[in-house]
């Protein structure tokens, strides 16, 4: 029996995500992304279309590489401005009753004592609904904003390493299970003896107490992860139950998925522990031509320059430095060593210039576009998820609601009819959704279960 396809919502509190300048197309509501009552009707959507969760992208700086301004990026509204996520979840929460939130936040500029409870209140009033995206962030502009030097890649793994032990530590250790009495004879609300100070002290962080939330219905959120370097990958396999990864090709995806997996089992865990998605944006229509004319209409508004500076704020390359025709050649960088990678060694058959990845990424950004009938998509996505070892997708956009809504109304249903979507939630919680029904907690062999030990193994 082929297994379930996951179905994540790719998104951001934005004007502009991974599509450039479709905000400008005449069906876009893009600029709606400060509308409460805008993602209120897109969370229904997706319960509606049994999507797991809709995943909530983040950055704490502006993109200003190219052309060494942040001028282009600005004209052309790519990730900026950007509203906090944080503050959307509750109220999608409200009018939903099994999607999931999956939210960025960043180890290396958040401080880990408010995060936790930040995530812990987040849970409670989903009824543990939440997850956490765990990024190193490598903006230069975000540095700067904090007041900091950028630091070294694999030293922010090493931050995120002790950042991710006090996170366990709050959540799994500090408060017990049945902590919380509520004994009103004899006056007992909180039992003060299963409530545990974590006497965290590391190279980077010094936490004391114990988290001020009570334990959650998850304690510990999912933990998703993108990082897909040598470092990040690592870093993954040791404490993402999720992750995200960008590729060109389903060939490239399984050499990816078979060395996460392989990690991951060296981590003493099992190799489905880690459910990995790939990003897919669809331009969906009534039949193949339909969609192609709409694909051709959506370039006529894509924009290569906004590509280019959302390009350099991952890769930390700017392209306005060499020649538009010519291929781009490898090198090292300090932001997303990945999608550097992809355009310039990971696939031998191609070589990409500037223009050409203007091009490609001003529609989808990074990812592959599935273009087509709902048919020819359900085909396309069945192929990625078998040929690259995939278990779900996260669902990007180029015109916002208008792709979401087309895909849950014509796609979903055809998935659902192959057996390959589930036509109703299985559990209650986003850990169920990830891995399976009665999970709740993180497994026994998560490092995070370790946590409960009163001892320094998570120091």
């Amino acid at each position: 029996m082929s297994k379930r396809i996951a179905l994540n919502a790719f998104n951001m509190t934005a004007a502009g995500h991974q599509s450039s300048g479709l905000w400008r197309h005449p069906q876009s509501q893009a600029h709606r992304y400060k509308d409460l009552d805008h993602w209120l009707d897109l969370a229904r959507t997706l319960e509606r279309g049994r999507f797991d969760a809709i995943f909530l992208a983040d950055v704490l700086g502006p993109y200003d590489i190219y052309e060494g301004s942040v001028d282009p990026a600005l004209r052309n509204g790519m990730q900026i401005p950007a509203n906090d996520p944080f503050q959307y979840v509750s109220a999608m929460a409200s009018v939903t009753e099994r999607l999931g939130f999956a939210l960025t936040a960043s180890a290396t500029f958040e401080h880990p004592y408010p995060l936790a409870r930040r995530f812990s209140t987040l849970d409670h009033l989903t009824k543990g609904r939440v997850g956490w995206n765990v990024v190193t962030s490598y903006l230069p502009s975000a540095s700067r904003n904090f007041g900091t030097k950028p630091l070294p890649h694999d030293e922010r793994y090493e931050m995120a390493e002790e950042f991710m032990s006090v996170m366990y530590k709050l959540w799994e250790r500090s408060w017990d299970d049945d902590a919380v009495e509520l004994d009103r004879e004899r006056g007992i609300y909180v039992n003060p003896e299963k409530v545990h100070p974590i006497r965290h002290k590391g190279r980077y962080f010094e936490v004391d107490g114990f988290n001020m939330a009570e334990s959650s219905p998850q304690k510990t959120p999912v933990i998703f992860q993108a990082g897909a370097s040598s470092r990040g990958r690592s870093f993954a396999a040791e404490h993402g139950e999720g992750l995200f990864v960008n590729v060109l090709n389903s060939r490239l995806s399984r050499v990816i998925t078979k060395d996460i997996r392989d990690q991951v089992e060296a981590a003493g865990r099992k190799r489905d522990d880690v459910k990995i998605y790939t990003i897919l944006t669809a331009v969906v229509a009534d039949s193949d031509a339909e969609a192609e004319r709409r694909y051709k209409q959506y370039q006529q508004y894509a924009s290569p320059e906004g590509a280019m500076a959302l390009f350099g704020g991952f890769s930390g390359v700017d392209l306005a430095r060499f020649d538009r025709d010519s291929p781009l050649a490898a090198g090292d960088t300090n932001a997303i060593q990945t999608v550097l990678d992809l355009f310039t060694k990971l696939d031998p058959t191609r070589e990409w210039t500037p223009a050409d990845i203007g091009d490609h990424m001003s529609i989808g950004g990074v990812e592959p576009v599935l273009v087509g009938s709902a048919e020819t998509v359900a085909d396309e996505i069945e192929r990625w998820i078998d040929e690259g070892d995939l278990d779900g997708i996260n669902l990007s956009y180029a015109v916002t609601p208008y792709d979401i809504e087309a895909f849950v109304d014509t796609v979903v249903p055809e998935l659902q009819k192959r057996g390959r979507v589930w036509k109703d939630y299985e559990g209650e919680t986003l850990r169920e959704y990830v891995a399976g029904p009665g999970n709740k907690r993180l497994s026994a062999t998560h490092p995070g279960a370790r946590a409960v030990r009163a001892d320094d193994s998570l120091s």
